[in-house]
């Protein structure tokens, strides 16, 4: 594997993210820690490796009719492997090609911004919460201090069910090396600073097609309400710009009672636990509910493995996102 292990120079990388970097997780692929594996004139896989096992990011950064070569290769060069939150149809594949199975990992949502409006019952809620920020005298700016929002960012970890540590993997961290068309709103009641968004570009053909709001840290006296009213604002603009498409990311352990049939059935049993039961250790229910208010467009999102129990890829991948 090495004659292909991060072999692009970064700036032959940010030509494939920005050529074919469709998947929402695409950006989150630059994070402190991926390994990549390249395949020059082709694309890359995003991966980290634990305990002999690689655990890959999302989708290949390639063309849709080269996944099937990238992958197979990238297959031939190594140990045990799984694949966190990649697309059905990549799921697909991987099953019909490399004999993999599958477990619905959540859904990611996608607004259509061109037909996109606040009517409707189901986004009573967003009416209400730009109300509230209106007679509060909230206001979102694109705009920021980068110290003062690291220190808002420590505040708010310590709030967290998972006390003094971030997330990372399945969610970039708040600061990257690279940042570039990245877009920052912040929430501000007067002076205070009470919340913000970060939203990361999704690529296609060297263009932005869409945001994904992957960073957001909220004042526990707002929280929900904020992010609602942040939302709506650079969803305007983002409108306004052109951009036809905001996607919402996961909503981990969402899943539904259709499988399909290369799912395994007691993963996915697990994964309906853990969205049930574990909102101790995360917010899985609250996340869902909030990103659910926008009415987008639903798409499945699996973890694929070899076998029909993957305990031992479900650990390496709760370990190397920081659960533990």
């Amino acid at each position: 594997m090495p004659e292909f292990t991060n072999k692009f120079s970064f700036e032959e990388r940010i030509s494939y993210l920005k050529e074919y970097g469709n998947h929402c997780m695409a950006f989150s692929s630059l994070q402190p820690g991926i390994q990549y594996f390249d395949m020059p004139g082709i694309g890359y896989i995003a991966y980290e490796q634990k305990w002999g096992r690689r655990a890959v990011l999302s989708d290949p950064v390639c063309q849709k009719k080269n996944q099937a070569a990238l992958i197979g290769e990238f297959l031939r060069t190594g140990g045990p492997v799984g694949f966190a939150q990649v697309s059905e149809p990549v799921a697909e594949l991987l099953h019909e090609k490399f004999g993999f199975y599958a477990t619905q990992f959540g859904i990611e949502s996608i607004i259509d911004l061109k037909n996109w409006d606040l009517k409707g019952k189901k986004k009573q809620i967003l009416r209400t919460s730009l109300n509230q920020a209106a007679k509060k005298e909230i206001s979102v700016q694109e705009f920021y201090n980068k110290k003062r929002y690291d220190q808002f960012s420590k505040e708010w970890i310590k709030t967290r069910k998972l006390k003094n540590r971030e997330i990372r993997f399945l969610i970039r961290p708040i600061n990257m090396d690279y940042e570039e068309e990245t877009r920052k709103f912040f929430a501000y009641q007067g002076d205070e600073l009470i919340g913000f968004i970060f939203f990361d570009p999704v690529y296609s053909n060297g263009q932005i097609i869409s945001y994904v709001p992957n960073i957001s840290r909220f004042n526990g006296s707002f929280r929900q309400g904020i992010f609602y009213t942040i939302m709506v604002h650079a969803m305007d603009i983002f409108k306004n710009e052109g951009i036809e498409q905001i996607h919402l990311g996961l909503s981990a352990f969402a899943v539904d009672d259709v499988s399909c049939p290369y799912e395994a059935g007691l993963p996915k049993k697990l994964v309906r636990f853990l969205y049930q039961h574990g909102n101790m250790m995360y917010s899985f229910k609250g996340i869902h509910f909030t990103k659910s208010r926008f009415r987008g467009k639903e798409y499945k999102t699996f973890c694929s493995h070899k076998g029909k129990l993957p305990f031992r890829e479900i650990i390496t991948l709760f370990k190397i996102s920081n659960f533990f």
